[in-house]
Formats: C-alpha cells, structure tokens, sequence
C-alpha cells in the first residue's frame, strides 16, 4: 500500500525503468554492463516504493495516551521554551526519521486542531539545533478533551523538499489517523505539558500510529 503524495513520483519511476531499462538492453554494451546497470535501475525503483510506503497500523485509541506521529528513533527528550504558540516551557520529545522509515505523519491523539500554520525556511540538517526554528515546517496544535493541548511540528531536513499537511483548525481528529507525509528525510517534535510521563527513551525506535510516546 502506498501514500497518496507518491502518486506521482511512483509513475515518474515507473515510466524511467522502462525506459532506462529499454535503452540498456538496446544498446549494443557488454552483458555485464546491461546487468549492472539494470540492477542499479530497479534498486532506484525500489528506493521509490520504499519511501512512499504506506502500511496499516493499529492504533490502540486512548484518552490517555500519546502515539508517535512517525517512525523512526527518538533523538532529543527535554524541557524547551517554546516560542510560536505556547510561548513557555514544553517537554519535547524529537523523533527522527531516516529515508528508509515510513514517511506518513499521524495525529497522536483524538481531539480538535487549535492552531495550523506553514512556516517557510530553510533545509538545514533536520538534527541541526536550529532546524526546529529556521527549517521549512509545519506546526499544528490539538486540544485534548483532558483541556491539555499537545503540539507536533513537522520539520524538513536536508533532503526533505516538501512537507504535507492535512490539519484544518476546528476540525475534530482521531489519534493515528493521517495527518500528513514529508518527503525524503526529515524530524517531528511533539511538545507536551512539563509534567508528563513519557514512555520512551533516547535512541528508541518507534512506530508512528503504535509507539506511546506519553502518557497523561
């Protein structure tokens, strides 16, 4: 199952292969040569359909939890003065994604979007300390039915050209529901009340819909 945004770049890939797949073996070069290059054309194919991926998880819908937006390996867990929306200290857990993690970003949990915004920016490295202010990004905020409000902020790195989101401010959601996708590499942070428990540690690796990050 694949995601929507790779629609295009999935038919872009296929209609290269067979092209590029055409011209190797029409092209009068050593066998060795059409093998090789061959191999390098449907590993590039492959590289496409892994990236735009899009499998089904089961999230375990509770009131008192809070699920990863997106797979890949939690690199920062702590307290931060945030400065868009809050305007004071949150607890923020980083989640990095590498170009071989899933790329599709969850709600991680069921509530009603507050604050939806698109910021403009840079491509710095998404582990970089300044990518969370100075990166292109999204920021979305959601009110908890416990009155907490927890936000995510997709961020673009290096190689993320392009980030998608999908939340509208008033729109009710459901935790792990697609919220949005950031294409070729890039971070999420989640910022929660100080107080929160949290669930993971640094260097964990978690599955976005499935790994609880909190718990309220």
């Amino acid at each position: 199952m694949f995601h929507k945004e790779g629609n295009t770049s999935i038919l872009i890939a296929f209609v290269l292969t067979v092209v590029l797949m055409s011209i190797i073996w029409l092209v009068p070069i050593p066998q060795w040569a059409q093998i090789s290059l061959s191999v390098i054309v449907i590993v590039f194919l492959f590289i496409i359909l892994q990236f735009f991926r899009n499998p089904i998880r089961n999230t375990i819908l509770s009131d008192t939890t809070v699920v990863s937006p997106v797979d890949g390996k939690v690199v920062v867990i702590e307290k931060v003065t945030e400065n868009e929306y809050f305007k004071g200290e949150r607890l923020m857990i980083s989640v990095f994604m590498s170009p071989i993690n899933v790329h599709v970003t969850r709600y991680p949990i069921t509530g009603k979007i507050a604050y939806s915004k698109y910021h403009p920016g840079k491509y710095l490295v998404a582990w970089h300390p300044k990518a969370s202010e100075e990166n292109e990004r999204t920021t979305v905020v959601i009110d908890h039915k416990n009155k907490h409000q927890v936000m995510y902020r997709q961020i673009a790195g290096a190689l993320a050209k392009r980030i998608v989101n999908y939340a509208k401010e008033n729109e009710s959601i459901i935790q792990g529901n697609d919220s949005g996708f950031i294409k070729f590499g890039s971070r999420v942070d989640v910022y929660l009340p100080v107080d929160t428990p949290i669930n993971v540690e640094l260097n964990q690796k978690v599955k976005g819909g499935e790994s609880v990050l909190a718990t309220f």
